[in-house]
């Protein structure tokens, strides 16, 4: 049992042990919520009857046809997204599993930190991205290119599309990781484009 409490307070205190176990916590716990926010916001913003100062104006078909579904805004939106074909039964299992992990490291993060991540941390992220794909990419497919006259009839290849919540997730990953390279080449092309305006 000392020997554990020594080996805990060693993971804790080693300043790189330390810092991977918190980014590895804060990359989890951040894709979670960008995982959230394409659930439930698409389908908002599908139902909005335009915008006002305070942003969207949500249709009454939202509150019929999703929220109707589960008290939760998260849970009524995925049950919307597996009627709608766009997510499976197992979909909503891994989503639970990934929830729950992320709820015992925003939780417990203390404990994370000393006894470090779990062993399906990297699977469970895995999954996560996955899910998170998924679901951005059937809404560009179903949703956005069939509403776009300039999209009609042109022949789309799933495997290529990089949806923006992913391509930010890769961005804020490689940046939290060190990997300057790509991380400063967007930043350095982003500076040129603005300062062009």
């Amino acid at each position: 049992m000392e020997n554990d409490v020594q080996k805990s307070w060693e993971r804790f205190l080693h300043p790189e042990t330390l810092r991977n176990n918190l980014i590895a916590a804060s990359i989890y716990i951040a894709a979670f919520e960008i995982l959230k926010q394409s659930v439930v916001d698409r389908i908002k913003d599908f139902f909005s009857d335009g915008f006002d100062q305070g942003g969207p104006i949500i249709g009454e078909e939202y509150g019929k046809e999703v929220l109707s579904k589960n008290k939760s805004p998260t849970y009524a939106s995925l049950l919307w997204l597996e009627g709608m074909g766009a997510i499976t039964k197992s979909d909503l299992d891994q989503f639970e599993a990934i929830k729950v992990y992320r709820n015992e490291l925003a939780h417990e993060i203390t404990n994370f930190l000393s006894k470090g991540l779990k062993f399906g941390h990297v699977e469970l992220f895995g999954e996560m991205v996955k899910l998170l794909r998924k679901i951005e990419v059937w809404w560009i497919v179903n949703v956005e290119l069939p509403t776009n006259p300039d999209w009609n009839g042109e022949e789309v290849n799933e495997e290529g599309i990089i949806p923006g919540p992913i391509w930010s997730l890769q961005l804020m990953t490689e940046i939290a990781l060190g990997n300057d390279e790509p991380a400063s080449h967007y930043y350095n092309e982003f500076i040129k484009t603005k300062s062009k305006v």
